[in-house]
C-alpha cells in the first residue's frame, strides 16, 4: 500500500479540493484526511447538535431507559 501526502487548503465556504494526479483510472482508492483540531470545541458542537435532532435516538427519550441514577457505580477520575 502506498501513501500520499498532499498539503491542500480550503475554500472559504471550508470545500476542499484535491488536484493530484495518481495515475489510477478507474479505481477505488481511500482517502483519509487529517485535519487541524484547534476548533475542536465548534466541531463537537456541530456534532452534538446533528445527533440531538436525530430520530435513531429518539429511544433514549423513553424513560423506560432512565435505569440508572447518580448512586450507581463509582465515579471515573482519570
Amino acid at each position: 500500500m502506498k501513501a500520499i501526502e498532499i498539503f491542500s487548503e480550503t475554500d472559504q465556504d471550508g470545500v476542499l479540493k484535491i488536484c493530484y494526479k495518481i495515475n489510477k483510472s478507474n479505481s477505488k482508492v481511500r482517502v483519509l484526511i487529517l485535519y487541524d483540531d484547534k476548533n475542536e470545541s465548534d466541531d463537537e458542537k456541530l456534532w452534538l447538535a446533528a445527533v440531538s435532532k436525530n430520530p435513531a435516538f429518539d429511544f433514549l427519550n423513553d424513560p423506560a431507559e432512565d435505569i440508572y441514577t447518580l448512586k450507581n457505580g463509582e465515579p471515573f477520575n482519570d
